[in-house]
């Protein structure tokens, strides 16, 4: 029985946390702690794919959901140049 609950539990703390960190990227004002916020949220869920031994999605989990989405989101934050205090300047 306790094999079985095991899991469960883990991944419920997993998923759990990613849900609070994908909460937080949508609410943080800094850019990157944003893309931080969802590339960790975005890891928490590749490992409960892991933990439900599904390690190919989890694998496609973490590198293009991770990996691949956080560099595009960085590379478009520093190409337009954004930064927070020519918002309050406006």
């Amino acid at each position: 029985m306790a094999a079985e609950v095991f899991p469960s539990i883990v991944q419920a703390i997993l998923l759990g946390s990613a849900l609070v960190l994908f909460v937080l990227a949508l609410h943080v004002k800094d850019l990157v702690r944003g893309i931080a916020a969802f590339a960790a949220g975005s890891a928490l869920v590749a490992a409960g794919f892991f933990v439900l031994a599904a390690p190919f999605a989890g694998v496609l989990e973490l590198t293009v959901g991770a990996g691949l989405m956080a560099v595009l989101f960085l590379v478009a934050v520093s190409l337009t140049g954004h930064t927070d205090d020519a918002e309050v300047s406006s």
